[in-house]
């Protein structure tokens, strides 16, 4: 019985990701950069805040 709802839960997340491709590899992206900003240095986030601040000029 667990077998097979483990075989289905398998086959739904595979046509997730491969609906979502998209969606998939922006949340792998910012589970990254989070990451990054865990062991980052003060000038590491520094630099990050202002290009995050020249991409909200930009893009916004």
């Amino acid at each position: 019985m667990t077998t097979d709802k483990m075989k289905k839960q398998v086959e739904y997340n595979k046509r997730w990701y491969e609906q979502n491709r998209e969606h998939k590899r922006y949340l792998s992206k910012r589970s990254t950069a989070r990451s990054f900003l865990r062991v980052a240095t003060k000038e590491d986030i520094q630099a990050l805040i202002e290009f995050a601040n020249e991409q909200l000029k930009e893009r916004f």
